[in-house]
């Protein structure tokens, strides 16, 4: 069986990230275009996947001119980019993995549905929390009953501290006017995991959150609005200086600080820091997104979830409490532990590990479980395999988006049938 070819479409950490696999399994999967505006990033893609000159453009649009080239594309835009090239490629035929969120509204995450089933092609989200090994070990645990009924979670992102000062404070995803929401842009990937482990959509969200700290109030006396130039960044956990320059001192080329610089070097970073969004204080940016958010869900059965998002914290991986008429399970994002109420026992389960929790680390195996099933899918024909398919992903970003609802206007915000 010859490999599935695949277009990548941006150029990204998100878009390599995932076209890296196809180098590690290339009797399964090769790269034979790429879109990227950036002449950079497009060149490094297409140098590391040897992708011929013509392919390698900075407009979409230009590969999708030429009709169907390859069996598959990986769709890595910003968010606010992915229904237009979505509905293209599907009319021309393309399967489609399309990294998340699938769309920013309700009548788009519904157009990028519509174009894909009238196309009767393939489509898998990037929820790659679906993909884990960790994931798949926890909810064996759920389906097989030994937990009894659900009755509430709880479920912790400890997004932190630092990530959210690059991504969310300084970064791309710093205002729901230019990207989204934070509960769209970071935690689209939580709700749809609680969906996917309780084997059903909420029927009815509430949610409370706001901006509390990286605002100009919480600025301390004498801060600079560059951290190169601040006589208070020797006191300060924000500092780019501090923590970009620690990565590059310990020969960390990768997420976050690829997103920075495209050249490792001291004088690109100073450059970088002292020009471009990343250095800024972070009491000084332009930033509107919430940097702490909970979430309350009701299910049909009955079961109730708590979802939490707080920047202040280490960054780690989620934490989920899962309460049963006959068990309680705990998992760190590591290890699993199960306590039988009968038995007054408890069981621990360490699933095999495939990375850290990160972008960076391939999301503890998400990543690449992900292109697995979707390449998988593409070449035997066979959507099953795939996990995160068009109606599953829709019904989850509805929930995101009735949430985001009920914490702007103090709401209990009832979730639509799926129409």
């Amino acid at each position: 069986m010859s490999p599935v070819s695949l277009l990548v479409i941006g150029a990204g950490d998100r878009g390599t990230g995932y076209a890296t696999w196809a180098l590690g399994h290339p009797d399964r999967a090769t790269v034979v275009g790429v879109a990227e505006p950036r002449a950079v990033r497009r060149a490094r893609l297409a140098e590391a996947h040897g992708i011929a000159p013509g392919n390698a453009v900075s407009d979409w649009k230009e590969l999708a001119a030429r009709g169907r080239i390859a069996d598959a594309v990986l769709i890595c835009t910003l968010d606010r980019a992915h229904v237009e090239p979505t509905e293209a490629f599907a009319a021309l035929g393309y399967h489609i993995m399309l990294e998340k969120p699938m769309a920013l509204d309700e009548d788009s995450c519904r157009r990028v549905v519509a174009a894909v089933e009238k196309a009767g092609v393939m489509l898998a989200v990037g929820h790659v929390l679906r993909y884990t090994p960790y994931t798949q070990a926890l909810k064996a645990v759920v389906d097989s009953g030994r937990l009894g009924d659900i009755i509430t979670v709880q479920h912790l992102e400890p997004v932190g501290f630092w990530h959210q000062a690059h991504s969310f404070v300084r970064g791309n995803w710093r205002r729901s006017d230019e990207a989204t929401s934070m509960l769209m842009a970071k935690s689209c990937h939580d709700v749809d995991w609680l969906q996917y482990i309780l084997g059903q959509s909420p029927k009815r969200v509430s949610s409370f959150g706001r901006l509390s700290h990286f605002t100009p109030a919480n600025r301390p006396a004498g801060a600079a609005d560059r951290c190169v130039e601040c006589p208070v960044a020797q006191s300060c956990p924000y500092s780019a200086t501090h923590f970009y320059g620690g990565m590059l001192d310990r020969g960390e080329h990768r997420w976050p600080l690829s997103v920075v610089v495209d050249d490792f070097t001291p004088q690109a970073l100073d450059r970088a820091l002292r020009t471009g969004p990343y250095g800024r204080c972070v009491y000084a940016c332009d930033n509107d997104v919430v940097d702490h958010q909970v979430v309350a869900m009701e299910f049909p059965g009955g079961a109730t979830a708590t979802f939490t998002m707080t920047a202040f914290t280490e960054a780690a991986p989620r934490r989920t409490r899962i309460f049963g008429t006959h068990g309680e399970l705990y998992g760190d994002g590591k290890a699993i532990r199960v306590y039988d109420f009968l038995t007054r026992s408890e069981t621990e389960i360490t699933p095999s590990r495939q990375g850290e929790m990160t972008a960076a680390g391939g999301h503890g195996g998400g990543d690449a479980g992900l292109m697995d099933a979707f390449v998988g899918a593409v070449a035997t024909g066979n959507p099953a395999r795939i996990k995160s398919g068009p109606r599953d992903s829709l019904a989850s970003h509805l929930a995101v988006l009735a949430a985001e609802r009920a914490r702007l206007n103090g709401t209990v915000e009832m979730l639509p049938g799926q129409r």
